[in-house]
């Protein structure tokens, strides 16, 4: 699988698309009452359920899973190719933090964490807050080279920290406010949050995979 077939949309009001195939069902297409055309705003409302308690659930299962990817790995293995053009599980666990960051900071409009922590050095790069992994390019991947676990996860744990603050205040009635014009219709606070979760749950999977092909590879007898 090639490197942008892993990378993240910019903020969209559905489910990131990858850039070079379409994966899942097409766009209007229905699958039960929980899946929308992408053209059909979602809508909040049932005023009953804790929103707080539930959004946090979702989130709160995103840094195990990205520990488990990177738990015990070199920093070489962080940044090897499972195979050719695919994305490394430091990249893939980097990138996860990185939307997130970039996301929830357009929200609160405020800036990144990325901008002011150290976390850019740690993995080789300069502390732009333009540089999600979103287009980039197989040799922009091969830059990302993480120094060790605790790096990407130091930087995850305070990503998450600060989305739970603000998840921790909201209610139903929040989630209809609109964030993102720039879209049609425009993007809500409950759309874009799914949303969020949605990729960095996705990435953490391909991270999980990809390790398991590292994994593999060391095994007695493996030729690969």
């Amino acid at each position: 699988m090639c490197c942008a077939a892993w990378e993240a949309e910019p903020p969209r009001p559905g489910p990131p698309t990858p850039a070079r195939r379409t994966i899942g069902f097409g766009a209007g297409h229905m699958a039960g009452p929980c899946l929308q055309p992408r053209h059909h705003p979602a809508r909040w409302k049932n005023k009953l359920v804790d929103v707080a308690e539930l959004l946090c659930e979702l989130y709160g299962r995103i840094p195990p899973l990205a520990g488990a990817a990177v738990d015990g790995l070199s920093a070489g293995e962080l940044a090897e190719e499972p195979w050719t053009g695919a994305n490394p599980v430091g990249w893939l666990v980097w990138h996860l933090a990185r939307v997130q960051d970039h996301h929830v900071a357009e929200i609160l409009d405020t800036e990144q964490l990325w901008e002011r922590g150290n976390w850019a050095s740690g993995v080789g790069l300069e502390a732009d807050p333009h540089n999600t992994g979103y287009r980039h390019s197989p040799e922009d991947v091969r830059a990302v080279r993480p120094e060790s676990p605790g790096i990407l996860l130091d930087y995850l744990d305070a990503v998450q920290s600060r989305t739970v603050g603000m998840l921790r205040g909201l209610g139903a009635a929040d989630l209809d406010r609109v964030v993102d014009r720039r879209w049609d219709p425009p993007v809500t606070l409950g759309v874009r949050l799914v949303s969020i979760a949605d990729d960095s749950l996705q990435h953490a999977g391909q991270a999980a995979y990809a390790r398991g092909v590292l994994v593999a590879r060391r095994l007695p007898g493996d030729s690969g």
